[in-house]
């Protein structure tokens, strides 16, 4: 009688199998779950308003500039400004606001030439949860491009008779530092000027350059200004006369313009002299 061929044990491959089976779907949940604590537990950009770019609940940061367009800017220091300002746009940090404006003379006031929030440019953000280089080309296009451009349109002249430097300040910290939304914003005021006030309410070419002076003119209550614990610049621009002299005691001039920022509320005021005169 023939004997019957012992049956193969698969037992031994079907329990590797098995288990093989069991490590890949650990792994899998393993990873889908370091993927899910990955995004929830990693900050969501805020929501951004789509015109100025901004967070839709306030800037986290605004620095203003003002230009002032009333007397033409020597082209040695029309290259440096230009550099400073490209310099600024290319270091803002995101989500803070730029807003780059000039002397609206007529008005006594201030006109902004660009305004938005640095969207960010795409560094540092992950491939998993956004896309770096869309964020790069919405920064280039929306930020970057019609900054540079604001720029350019600064530094042209626009004389005029008049400089109303306090008038435009006020309405700075009026429109841009004053709002609930951006008590909480770091603010920074950096103004390109010669300083020289000149209206009809107060002159700086003529008299002293004392704050007592200033304080008994009508200009005083008429431009009392608020700047919210702003941090300002000078970038101070030397006028000559027909001789080579400087229009005004420099340092003087200097002086009188840091106690009117700091009577109008600024954290800190540096003046820092530009070249060419």
């Amino acid at each position: 009688m023939a004997k019957k061929r012992p049956k193969l044990q698969k037992g031994s491959d079907i329990g590797w199998a098995g288990v093989g089976g069991i490590a890949l779907i650990v792994l899998a949940i393993a990873c889908g779950g370091a993927l899910a604590y990955f995004h929830f537990s990693t900050p969501k950009p805020p929501v951004l308003d789509a015109q100025s770019l901004c967070p839709v609940d306030g800037p986290r940061g605004i620095t203003v500039v003002l230009v002032d367009t009333s007397d033409e800017l020597p082209e040695t220091t029309r290259r440096e400004v230009q550099v400073i300002l490209d310099d600024l746009i290319a270091t803002l940090p995101p989500l803070y606001k730029l807003d780059i404006r000039v002397l609206d003379i007529a008005g006594g006031r201030s006109r902004s030439l660009f305004s938005k929030c640095n969207p960010g440019d795409g560094a540092g953000l992950s491939e998993w949860t956004s896309n770096p280089r869309i964020a790069r080309m919405r920064w280039i296009e929306s930020f970057r491009k019609p900054a540079a451009d604001a720029v350019k349109s600064s530094v042209a002249s626009a004389k005029a008779a008049s400089s109303p430097l306090m008038g435009a300040i006020q309405d700075i910290a009026i429109s841009e530092f004053s709002s609930a939304a951006n008590q909480s914003a770091q603010k920074s005021l950096i103004v390109i000027s010669d300083m020289i006030e000149y209206t009809r309410d107060y002159g700086q070419y003529q008299g002293d350059l004392s704050f007592d002076r200033y304080k008994r003119s009508p200009a005083y209550l008429k431009y009392r200004t608020d700047l919210h614990g702003a941090a300002t610049t000078i970038r101070y621009v030397t006028r000559q006369n027909a001789k080579g002299q400087p229009i005004l005691n420099d340092l003087k001039h200097a002086e009188f313009w840091i106690q009117w920022m700091k009577d109008s509320g600024a954290a800190s005021v540096e003046v820092k002299r530009l070249q060419g005169a």
